[in-house]
């Protein structure tokens, strides 16, 4: 309960209500059900103050049925308002809290317990109990089966995130590339694999609780994921014996005592079944064996769910289903180098192209078909304001996943308002992951490592009969392109000509014009961009050359005298009547940034802990 009223400013996002909700906006939504809409922004305000006393009434054990119900109704209707907010510790929010307001989570320590004496201190039925760990087994074990994957156990899955600073421990012993490969990828595979088989047995838990204590608090650190490391910190209590609290109370000091829950054994409770022990003993009631037929129904429901993708086909891509209920986390990662959306006007054929993401909130409608059918019908009701008729819209979108070549997700000549979409059968306008190519992966990156650090590359992988349009930007001045397998056409607009290219064989693209690379060999082309930003490059030895006059200006070595226009590397005031030189001023804004960043590198954990209570503070005000 206290975990979720933290999470309802922040990740549920009451903090910019008034952003996403603000009537008469212009958005396009990605509810899961199409008639879910949102409520006008007052009433929202007042949704997310039911949801936020609900989750206090929760932590209180207050009113507690009335509780769950305020708390879970606007949690469902939010989450499935919103698919592009989905992810599985959401989802596994949803799930808690519908167990919750189905348990007898207000027995102990409770303010119904205080108010209600014959509820106070009475034991809870074991189907509560045995609910709640089998939720948080099928997290850990799920995730770990998930993790089998070939990307995940070759490495590829987070390759970059072995070079943040809590894996610096393990770098002292091992290179980058084995501390991904062992520590990130295969601890992250044993940990979820292990978990919740050492948390059940008495034997092992004191090592399981090591263990899972420091993985939430490293993940608590590398990732954005609001209360989800603390609410399952949270969970490892359920799989201990239920007494823990009671035996914690009973250590603290007798004056503390007086105000904590109870330390005396609990009640016998009628919602119990005691094998016929006591005066609770007999028969099963029919509320019992409802309760044992519900549990194992829900357990075995949660263990199908992630692998029922074969019934809701529409919503598979490169990947199974939405992500949110599968507990593949962490497994996939994508980049996208390149999003194109083109509209036509259905009378006139006038064409043009669109921001990529105007009209949304979201960033997460590129990977998800359903969510692009949405999208596109959103366009075509709002273009026609903008003088559009009957529009028609096309998606042209690049995606690596895992370290793979770049390659389109759809059909870019396709009119996705106008294309079929079924949630019960596939998308036939999604192009195929290219899979046959993913052993390239470690040329791609010995290719890579070849290069200087001034030159950047770009791979590419294209289906035949279709073509890449580019421009090449006159800053990078020195761009050339080479075929790595099969066969393409290189068309330069402006100067009319085309060059046929074949495995190995490149050529130099002008800088400041449109090209076209088709692909003609009848397998799927690869090839690659090599370019320098020749004006970032000229910028930075500038930028190094001023660093130098700075540092010499700093230990009293430089003799000449500086021009009016340098004066303000000395901290002064630029001169009257001197015009202001623009590289001057970006350095100096640089080294106010790097200045900012050593700061918060070399601050105390007391400051890091004062800007992070003062950066919740001004949210949860707002």
């Amino acid at each position: 309960g206290l975990l979720m009223a933290l999470d309802v400013p922040q990740e549920r996002g009451l903090g910019h209500l008034d952003q996403r909700f603000l009537d008469g906006l212009d958005v396009c939504r990605f509810p899961l059900l199409p008639f879910l809409q949102p409520l006008p922004l007052d009433w929202m305000y007042l949704l997310y103050t039911v949801m936020f006393l609900g989750a206090l009434g929760i932590m209180a054990g207050c009113c507690y049925r009335l509780s769950c119900v305020a708390f879970l109704g606007p949690y469902w209707y939010l989450l499935l308002l919103d698919k592009t907010s989905w992810n599985n510790h959401s989802y596994l929010y949803g799930l808690l809290a519908f167990q919750l307001a189905l348990l007898g989570a207000d027995r102990y320590g409770s303010v119904d317990g205080l108010l209600r004496p014959q509820k106070r201190n009475t034991h809870v039925p074991l189907w509560n109990y045995t609910l709640l760990r089998a939720q948080v087994f099928i997290v850990y074990f799920i995730a770990g089966l998930k993790k089998l994957d070939a990307d995940w156990v070759g490495g590829y899955s987070m390759g970059s995130l072995a070079r943040h600073w809590l894996f610096a421990p393990f770098r002292l012993v091992l290179s980058e590339e084995l501390t991904s490969r062992l520590v990130v990828h295969g601890g992250g595979l044993v940990l979820d694999l292990s978990a919740g088989f050492l948390l059940f047995f008495d034997a092992t838990r004191p090592l399981a609780l090591v263990f899972v204590t420091y993985f939430h608090c490293m993940n608590s650190q590398l990732f954005s994921i609001g209360m989800f490391p603390y609410t399952m910190l949270a969970t490892s209590g359920l799989f201990c014996h239920p007494n823990w609290p009671r035996r914690l109370c009973a250590r603290c000091p007798a004056w503390l005592q007086r105000v904590l829950p109870s330390t005396r054994p609990p009640r016998a409770s009628p919602d119990c079944h005691y094998g016929g022990r006591g005066a609770r003993g007999g028969r099963l009631r029919p509320r019992q064996h409802l309760a044992a037929a519900f549990t194992l129904l829900y357990v075995l429901e949660q263990l199908f769910l992630p692998y029922s993708h074969f019934i809701t086909q529409g919503y598979n891509n490169w990947t199974n289903g939405l992500y949110g209920y599968s507990w593949d986390m962490m497994v996939h990662s994508r980049f996208h180098q390149h999003v194109k959306i083109t509209y036509r006007d259905g009378l006139t054929g006038e064409v043009g192209y669109l921001k990529p993401g105007v009209f949304t909130q979201s960033r997460r409608w590129k990977d998800h078909a359903d969510m692009l059918k949405q999208y596109s019908t959103c366009l075509s009701h709002l273009l026609p304001r903008y003088n559009v008729s009957q529009p028609q819209i096309y998606f042209d979108i690049w995606v690596s996943i895992n370290d793979r070549f770049q390659q389109r997700l759809v059909d870019p000549r396709v009119d996705l308002v106008r294309a079929p979409w079924s949630p019960w059968h596939p998308t036939p306008w999604v192009l195929p992951l290219l899979l046959e190519l993913s052993p390239w992966r470690e040329r791609l990156q010995e290719l890579e490592n070849r290069l200087d650090g001034h030159t950047d590359v770009v791979f590419i992988a294209d289906f035949p009969g279709l073509h890449l349009e580019n421009f090449v930007s006159e800053d990078l001045g020195n761009t050339s392109l080479r075929v790595l397998r099969g066969e393409v056409l290189v068309e330069l607009v402006e100067q009319h000509r085309n060059r046929s290219l074949r495995e190995g064989e490149g050529m130099q693209l002008p800088a400041g014009q449109y090209h076209k690379v088709h692909t003609v060999s009848p397998e799927p082309s690869c090839y690659m961009y090599l370019f320098v930003n020749t004006t970032a490059l000229e910028l930075e030895r500038n930028l190094t050359r001023l660093q130098e006059l700075h540092d010499r200006l700093r230990n009293g070595t430089e003799k000449e005298p500086l021009p009016p226009e340098l004066r303000p590397l000395l901290g002064e005031p630029l001169p009257a009547g001197a015009e202001p030189d623009p590289l001057v001023t970006v350095f100096l804004r640089r080294q106010r940034r790097l200045e900012e960043r050593n700061r918060r590198l070399e601050a105390s954990l007391a400051q890091r802990l004062h800007t992070f209570l003062r950066k919740k503070f001004f949210l949860f005000r707002r």
